[in-house]
């Protein structure tokens, strides 16, 4: 039997009016300290999208943003400062609450034998999809 391994995720959520609360959720970030595994997986549901009264936001800005949050995951120069920090201090840096676009939910832990990967897709199903 494999050993449990402890993660954390968040929902990635887009918030285009801050004070109305209204979001739809796009991605999905999970950590894993013992793994060193730290990763999103995101897509922006143009459909879901035009059911806010967007008029200074496109699809194209939304996804450039959650690139960036991609890039801080990968880690190095290209995640520009953040990205240059160990995995747990990128996570909470992502993790972080704030009042912007995008936004993460609370973070969740869990514990599962099941690769990281494996857990990641199934959390983007659910929350998602």
């Amino acid at each position: 039997m494999q050993d449990k391994q402890v993660y954390e995720y968040a929902v990635i959520r887009f918030m285009p009016k801050v004070e109305r609360e209204e979001f739809i959720n796009v991605g999905v970030i999970l950590f894993s300290k013992p793994l060193k595994f730290l990763d999103l997986k995101y897509q922006v549901n143009e459909k879901r999208l035009n059911a806010f009264d967007l008029i200074d936001i496109e699809k194209n800005e939304i996804e450039a943003y959650l690139n960036t949050w991609k890039l801080i995951c990968e880690g190095g120069s290209k995640g520009g400062v953040i990205g240059e920090q160990d995995l747990p201090s990128r996570f909470r840096w992502l993790t972080a609450t704030r009042s912007t676009l995008i936004q993460s939910s609370k973070v969740h832990p869990g514990l599962c034998v099941e690769e990281p990967q494996v857990i990641l897709e199934r959390l983007f199903e659910k929350y998602v999809l």
